[in-house]
């Protein structure tokens, strides 16, 4: 299982996401295909076929608890990255 793997796994299973480093979050939507836009410290995410922009900021090196459910639901919801074996 890579690292990517495993973060996208973590987030899934939503027993941490107070401890989600901002970088691993930003690095995994961006292997899902997401685009990004940079808006000072905003990073605005937005994929063709899903209808939510995502737009989360970082606490320091962590990310945000609630944008990180915020993800884990569009990821469930897409089914993005659950497919792919």
């Amino acid at each position: 299982m890579g690292k990517y793997d495993k973060i996208l796994q973590k987030i899934i299973h939503g027993r941490s996401d107070a401890n989600v480093l901002f970088s691993e979050l930003r690095q995994l939507l961006l292997r899902l295909d997401f685009q990004e836009r940079v808006r000072g410290d905003h990073h605005i995410f937005s994929k063709d076929g899903i209808a939510e922009i995502l737009n989360i900021q970082p606490i320091g090196s962590m990310a945000k608890a609630y944008q990180v459910k915020q993800i884990r639901h569009i990821i469930v919801r897409y089914r993005l990255g659950l497919d792919d074996d």
